[in-house]
């Protein structure tokens, strides 16, 4: 017995072994496909220089549905569609900010209007600025002291995290908080501190939201060296500044997300990896999230092109309105559900499409520790972080429904310098860091689909 024993434990030793050889070679195969013939590169090059930004609802990104339906289907997918979705549409038209002390001269100041703020309707508002450096003393706040004011939130990113998302999560909560916390002591508009982590003077966008039964005032970003200049002149003497701005929501219209699959050998399970398509108005959208698109229909062609066959079927999803909505990862959700679909995982790239660094796993521990017991495998390119547990916005309402999530974890020391801003175009890519990023989700979804 104890003989039987011993041989079966060296038979499945054996197995695990010839198996951890054969995926180690599968990866080697993949990563070679992928850094002499991938794609990615040259694609993202069109979609930016050809394209360019894609805020939701503008003609742009209706250019960019109609690329990305190509695309798949120059990748190989077996079936390619548009997703239907009613998205919202802001505008941003014409803006400019200046500031002057009572005796000075009005100076302008670089800004941009967060996105789906409001703005002045084309009329000048001008006010006395008063400063903060917190939400606490903020709250503290008479409203007597805030009343037709313009309240200047002077948050710096926290320098010391060297997971700079978590500084970003961090100063968040004043973009998306500032407009409402003004309006509700009756100030005239929000000015806040660039969610950045550059030393430079460059504003950064993103989302802002209204609470509801809120005064709809202005809400705009200002970069760093602005921030501190303007710090520096309110510790000296009173600021006057003036805001006119034409942005504004336009209601809604009908929109896609584009979807491409190839089909499972074994079932119809599916299997997600994405990207969101839209991008902010300024820039490029290079990093976010034309990266993360490329680097899913690169998934497809790789699966094909090596003559993988694949047990369930791989979906690569590229999301409409993320940045201001997130109505096509919710569209997509609500219509898995209808449809019954059943889901085995979902991974999102939307971290910019720097050298991968991890993997963060957003599931039960079960699922997590097979994840992790890979990890020798992707040691060799570079990939070494399994502790993170989030995933994506788009793939959120798939985790809710029980779906296990992940998202690529590139290197993030430089995410920040250009996110949201008119510094993330193409060039800031590089081709080979972009590519691993694409190899990395291929070896996951191939380990996926062989194991799950």
């Amino acid at each position: 017995m104890k003989k039987i024993f011993g041989t079966s434990l060296l038979l499945a030793g054996m197995t695990v072994l010839a198996q951890t050889k054969e995926d180690s070679i599968q990866f080697n195969r993949i990563s070679t496909e992928i850094l002499n013939n991938g794609k990615g590169y040259s694609e993202l090059k069109e979609l930016t220089k050809n394209i360019g930004n894609r805020l939701s609802g503008s003609e742009a990104y209706e250019k960019s549905v109609q690329w990305a339906e190509q695309k798949l289907r120059d990748a190989g997918a077996d079936k390619v569609w548009l997703q239907e979705v009613m998205i919202p549409v802001w505008v941003r038209g014409r803006e400019s900010l200046h500031i002057r002390t009572s005796k000075g001269s009005w100076k302008n100041i670089k800004m941009l209007s967060l996105g789906n703020s409001e703005g002045t309707g084309g009329k000048d508002i001008s006010g006395e600025i008063i400063m903060v450096k917190s939400l606490d003393e903020y709250e503290k706040l008479p409203t007597e002291k805030v009343k037709d004011k313009i309240v200047f939130f002077n948050y710096p990113f926290n320098q010391e995290h060297v997971q700079t998302f978590i500084a970003y999560r961090e100063a968040g909560a004043y973009r998306r908080t500032a407009a409402s916390l003004t309006a509700k002591k009756g100030g005239k508009f929000a000015i806040i501190r660039s969610l950045s982590s550059a030393f430079d003077d460059v504003p950064h966008t993103g989302n802002m939201r209204y609470q509801e039964n809120s005064a709809k005032v202005p809400a705009i970003t200002i970069g760093n060296t602005s921030a501190d200049e303007l710090e520096t002149l309110l510790q000296q003497q009173k600021i006057i500044a003036k805001l006119n701005s034409n942005c504004g929501m336009k209601g809604e219209k009908l929109s896609h997300s584009v979807i491409g699959e190839i089909t499972g050998k074994k079932d119809q399970e599916v299997i997600v990896v994405g990207g969101h398509l839209d991008s902010w108005d300024v820039g490029e959208g290079a990093h976010d999230d034309g990266a993360g698109i490329v680097q899913s229909i690169e998934v497809l062609r790789t699966f094909k092109k090596l003559g993988i066959q694949n047990n369930h079927t791989i979906r690569a999803v590229c999301f409409a309105n993320e940045e201001n909505g997130t109505k096509g990862g919710k569209q997509y959700g609500k219509t898995a559900k209808e449809n019954s679909e059943k889901h085995l995982f979902a991974i999102e790239s939307d971290a910019g499409g720097f050298s991968p660094r991890g993997i963060s796993l957003e599931m039960d521990d079960i699922k997590r520790n097979q994840i992790k017991s890979w990890g020798k495998l992707f040691l060799p390119y570079g990939v070494y972080n399994f502790e993170g547990k989030y995933s994506g916005s788009d793939i959120a309402p798939l985790h809710e429904m029980g779906v296990p999530a992940a998202e690529l974890v590139p290197d993030p020391q430089r995410y920040f310098d250009i996110h949201h801003t008119a510094e993330d175009t193409f060039e800031k890519v590089n081709r080979r860091e972009l590519l691993l990023g694409s190899a990395v989700m291929t070896q996951l979804i191939y380990m996926i689909d062989k194991n799950w």
